[in-house]
């Protein structure tokens, strides 16, 4: 059975509307009319245990208001659910000891206390036992180099280490499917990669699924082999990253290191031309063109290396969500 199985969701708000002025003020109080916005539409899929999926899309997108609904925070207005087995609505005790919701704008370790403290509370909450508590803290904080800041309090930690002591709370009570929203939010980049490291570590120790959001595509690319792509609240697309590049790009990067430099007038006769930085310069060439401007480019310029890549995925989900639904 799917970890995580979804069909036909949907969730639609009623939104009050207000004219302006004294009268559009006396008629929202007494006789308020509203219109429906769809946050989410009819989105379907299956997430296999084990599985680490990275879902994408612009910010509105529906991201959070599916996380939402699959731990059970709302209720959907059309579709069914079924996370771990459970639908999770419902909020039964075993459906909530087989799951976590991280989001990293929000916090749930108590400012002024050690984080230790947070965790014995986390650990009475779910019944852990004394022993199973100092094992698992001990694995996770060693997992997570904290060993030597769980006793600090928690003001004291930087933005890294907290995110890594709010990763540690959100996994002691091991769940078996992980819903995380933005961890990496505001990190540095050692942070970011020390994150990243752990929940792939983690992964592979637990076999726990995990749903990804985040804007920083290294997340993706680093821990994802299959996105979702949500816009306007419609899954686009549910597949590899591969397919997503071969889907939505079909131009390639040229890389071009020339003998010399030329101003960006002389190289733009030879394509779609991205930022030059002294003598190399980038392109971006439509794949059916690609042999001929290579041809050209050979044979008029004094080229000292030239690569041939797949534009960057940013480049590829910003043209995605420009362009919407495809």
């Amino acid at each position: 059975m799917p970890a995580i199985q979804v069909e036909n969701l949907s969730k639609i708000y009623p939104v009050a509307v207000k004219e302006p002025g004294l009268a559009g003020t006396l008629n929202h109080f007494f006789r308020r009319t509203y219109r429906s916005v769809a946050a989410v539409q009819s989105v379907s899929f299956e997430i296999g245990a084990g599985e680490v999926v990275g879902f994408l899309g612009a910010n509105g997108a529906g991201k959070t208001t599916t996380l939402k609904m699959l731990t059970g925070l709302i209720h959907p207005s059309e579709g069914k659910i079924r996370v771990a087995g459970h639908v999770p609505f419902c909020r039964e005790n075993a459906f909530l000891r087989k799951i976590t919701l991280v989001m990293g704008q929000k916090q749930q370790l108590i400012w002024d206390l050690p984080a230790l403290d947070s965790l014995r509370i986390n650990a009475a909450v779910y019944g852990i036992s004394d022993q199973t508590f100092r094992q698992r803290v001990g694995e996770l904080s060693e997992m997570l180099s904290l060993q030597e800041k769980l006793t600090q309090p928690v003001r004291k930690l930087s933005l890294g280490e907290r995110m890594k002591a709010e990763l540690l709370a959100a996994l002691l009570h091991q769940p078996e499917v992980l819903f995380l929203d933005e961890p990496t939010l505001g990190l540095d980049v050692n942070a970011q990669v020390s994150v990243r490291e752990f929940l792939k570590e983690y992964n592979q120790r637990y076999k726990a699924t995990v749903l990804l959001t985040s804007h920083y595509m290294a997340d993706i690319t680093a821990l994802c082999q299959r996105v979702l792509m949500i816009h306007a609240g419609k899954l686009i697309y549910d597949g590899s990253l591969d397919g997503l590049l071969d889907r939505f790009a079909p131009c390639r990067e040229v890389t071009v290191e020339l003998a010399q430099g030329l101003s960006s007038s002389q190289l733009a006769v030879y394509g779609d031309l991205g930022n030059v930085d002294g003598r190399i310069a980038h392109f971006i060439v439509p794949q059916e063109k690609l042999t001929q401007m290579i041809a050209r480019i050979l044979a008029d310029l004094e080229v000292v290396d030239l690569t041939v890549t797949d534009p960057p995925i940013e480049e590829v989900i910003g043209r995605v969500f420009r362009a919407g639904a495809i």
